[in-house]
């Protein structure tokens, strides 16, 4: 089952579940008679709000993302911490005044009557779908093609190991080899080259999972094979003996009693990457209206110092590799980069005398929240690098791709640890502290960069 279609068919199960629930608690609470009721409310226009709220609610906590393969037990615990707090949210919001005259049923009690309901109805719901997808697997249907690369008696450990498990969903179409030494077929299933074709291959095949099979000995091709990856959508598993080489970038993902380590599986959790979203539009749309006779200021400024735009554009990339341009106040001269691009020094001699002002006090990057609002940049995250730089340093540094999963941002973990880059060196030392970033992911760690960011805007620690 594709991705837009499982969540298509979940939105529908959902919807039913959600909305019987509401019509069954709807006929408890007005038709029974225990609350006497001076005028019976709506039926309509309540379920579609509430409908509305449970489908926000399991977006945020990350009920829709793709099931594949996961364990129906984990996700019937999410429900059930799901539909309590909703419920005691509700309650608290909209339920504590619901009574009537003569109430012989307090409003506490009607909430956990719906609560039960519900979490009765989704959690069927939900189980009898995920049954349905297990036996489609388990009979072939909607299998992800797969690949193992590893060494020869790792990967046919491996893949011995994956046929007694079909509800995995494994479809292993071949192996990749270390070397370009031909290994033959295992079983019918071809050997398709080595880690130096892995782009090609995973192109080719349509390759959806990468099961990774190691020896001891062969550690040190990890973060080779993981970065030949990185610029795809695959998911990576790897068998659990080789764990202690990538401490804080995975997570065991047992499943029919058959371990396997997920590498870096999501990055953070639905609802703070739905609130962290929330949050770049509020404060950037903010920002740009508040402080707009400000900026009108700076412009002037700007125009009255140096002849040029006010403005300042240029190609950068972004999430996925999206190409965008960043906008900043000018704070060169208009032909800084006549001869091409080139890195800034500390005291360069092409900034305006504005230009220290605003760098100083990181102000250069005001217009930047136009394309936060827009949604190609995050207040927070790596900062995007210009194609040319891009490319270079993909082939320098294994992980650099792994820096475009997530948006770039205005401020990051590497702009406060490391203030400038003048060369390659400086920008890989900054992919460190943005990949470290990218593995620890959370609401908390955006806080304190934007607390450092104003600290050092404070004191004047600008560029």
């Amino acid at each position: 089952m594709g991705r837009k279609k499982e969540i298509l068919v979940l939105l529908t199960t959902d919807l039913l579940a959600i909305n019987l629930a509401w019509l069954i608690y709807f006929v408890i609470r007005v038709r029974s008679g225990w609350i006497d009721i001076s005028m019976e409310p709506e039926l309509v226009a309540p379920m579609v709000f509430i409908y509305l709220f449970w489908i926000v609610v399991f977006f945020m906590v990350g009920l829709y993302r793709s099931w594949y393969a996961s364990s129906r037990l984990d996700e019937l615990a999410l429900l059930f911490k799901t539909v309590t707090l909703g419920c005691l949210f509700l309650f608290f919001a909209i339920f504590v005044d619901d009574q009537g005259r003569n109430v012989v049923v307090s409003s506490r009690l009607l909430i956990a009557i719906y609560w039960g309901i519900l979490l009765t109805f989704v959690c069927t719901s939900r189980l009898a779908l995920r049954s349905i997808q297990r036996r489609m697997l388990i009979a072939g249907i909607g299998l992800h093609n797969t690949i193992i690369v590893g060494s020869t008696p790792k990967a046919r450990e491996l893949y011995d190991e994956v046929v007694k498990y079909p509800a995995l969903g494994f479809r292993v179409v071949g192996f990749t080899g270390l070397d370009r030494r031909k290994v033959g077929n295992y079983k019918g299933v071809p050997t398709l080259g080595s880690v130096g074709d892995l782009h090609e291959i995973i192109s080719r095949q349509n390759v959806r999972e990468v099961l990774i099979a190691l020896d001891s000995t062969d550690h040190d091709r990890l973060l080779d094979i993981l970065g030949r990856c990185n610029s795809h959508k695959v998911g990576l598993k790897i068998m659990p003996d080789l764990y202690d080489i990538i401490s804080g970038q995975a997570r065991t993902n047992q499943i029919y009693g058959f371990p396997l380590i997920e590498i870096s599986p999501e990055l953070m959790r639905p609802w703070e990457e739905t609130l962290k979203r929330l949050l770049d539009i509020i404060v950037s749309a903010a920002l740009l209206i508040v402080g707009f006779p400000i900026w009108l200021l700076i412009g002037l400024s700007i125009r009255l110092e140096s002849h040029g735009s006010v403005l300042y554009k240029q190609e950068r990339v972004g999430k996925e590799g999206k190409r965008f341009n960043i906008i900043k106040f000018r704070s060169m001269q208009h032909d800084a980069e006549e001869t091409g691009p080139q890195w800034a020094g500390r005291e360069d001699p092409r900034v305006t005398i504005v230009g220290k002002v605003l760098r100083k006090l990181h102000l250069d990057e005001v217009p930047q929240m136009w394309n936060v609002l827009s949604g190609h940049m995050s207040l927070v995250g790596p900062r995007p690098e210009r194609p040319v730089f891009v490319e270079q340093l993909v082939k320098d540094i294994p992980m650099y791709p792994r820096r475009l999963k997530v948006r770039p941002g205005i401020t990051g973990w590497a702009q406060v640890k490391h203030k400038y880059d003048e060369s390659i060196d400086d920008v890989k030392r900054k992919v460190q502290y943005d990949l470290f970033y990218i593995e620890n992911m959370s609401l908390r760690m955006d806080f304190k960069i934007i607390l450092s960011t104003f600290y050092h805007m404070l004191l004047g620690r600008g560029r």
